[in-house]
């Protein structure tokens, strides 16, 4: 019996990852379902690593929750929960520019601006996925960019909790292409090298407010299958911008 490679165990756990994580977001399991390992094992046609790995990945999102002597079930976020996470996310991504826009060098800003251009490769196809990951390396280098590796620690922490919505965004109407479109604005104020512009435009991409956080709520809500929850009022919790 031959021996994975690490590449391929990891394959397997980012399969098996995001495959478990639409599942949970769009509705097919439901929160408080219990989670089997050797199920997942049966049904992935892998190993119990690979498995435990992707779980431990989901436990960090916030996506499931283990429970000792009980298992591993799928989490609830209640909304006041999840809109703060976003404004805390927001200023995060925003700091992270800021800095980026004073501290990168003309190589790393050569590395952002590729990686908005394969961002804009994967808009034309309209694949949400392969988006979402040009997406997500467009984001990781500018939080290099910052040069704070504490910093760069905290976002990635939040980030990873805020993946699977973050995803789902992307399934609303024309968000692939305004989210394109802003990464180009964030993009020119980092060339710039205009702190506050870039701190502003990151902050407005990532933070979800009004009419368009609503959305997300009645897309996940439809998803589910239940009831759409209150509509949230920008006015009364967003933050200051």
């Amino acid at each position: 019996m031959s021996t994975l490679s690490v590449s391929q165990t990891r394959s397997r756990v980012q399969q098996v990852r995001d495959q478990l994580e639409d599942d949970i977001v769009n509705g097919r399991m439901r929160p408080g379902e219990q989670l089997q390992i050797e199920e997942l094992m049966a049904r992935f046609g892998v190993s119990r690593t690979p498995v435990r790995e992707a779980l431990q990945q989901l436990e960090a999102s916030g996506l499931v929750a283990v429970q000792p002597k009980r298992g591993t079930f799928v989490a609830q976020i209640g909304i006041a929960e999840l809109i703060e996470m976003f404004e805390v996310m927001a200023e995060l991504e925003a700091l992270c520019a800021r800095l980026a826009a004073r501290r990168a060098t003309a190589g790393v800003l050569h590395e952002i601006e590729a990686a908005l251009a394969e961002c804009a490769t994967q808009c034309e196809t309209q694949d949400i996925n392969a988006y979402y990951y040009a997406n997500e390396h467009f984001h990781q280098r500018i939080y290099q960019a910052c040069g704070n590796a504490f910093l760069v620690q905290q976002t990635l922490a939040l980030k990873n909790r805020l993946k699977p919505y973050r995803r789902l965004q992307l399934q609303l109407r024309n968000r692939m292409g305004q989210s394109l479109q802003e990464h180009r604005e964030i993009v020119a104020a980092l060339q710039r090298g205009d702190g506050e512009a870039a701190a502003q435009t990151a902050r407005q991409h990532v933070l979800v407010q009004g009419q368009r956080f609503n959305d997300l709520l009645s897309l996940a809500s439809t998803a589910l299958k239940t009831p759409a929850p209150l509509a949230w009022s920008a006015a009364a919790t967003a933050p200051d911008t």
